[in-house]
């Protein structure tokens, strides 16, 4: 039997949460270093938001 896996943590952001908090990340970087780990994961939650949120055209 197949089950559902059902995260134990905190609900994924919304896009536009996200969106926010990519720009925070852009916005407040030091010494011109590039988070590259941090905003890629960020991005990857963004677009999972995005998906979910958006609904099919039918």
């Amino acid at each position: 039997m197949h089950e559902t896996f059902t995260p134990a943590g905190p609900a994924r952001p919304s896009a536009a949460e996200a969106n926010e908090a990519i720009r925070h990340l852009v916005e407040t970087r030091v010494d011109g270093e590039w988070p590259s780990e941090a905003y890629e994961f960020l991005l990857a939650e963004w677009a999972e938001a995005s998906r979910t949120e958006v609904s099919p055209a039918h």
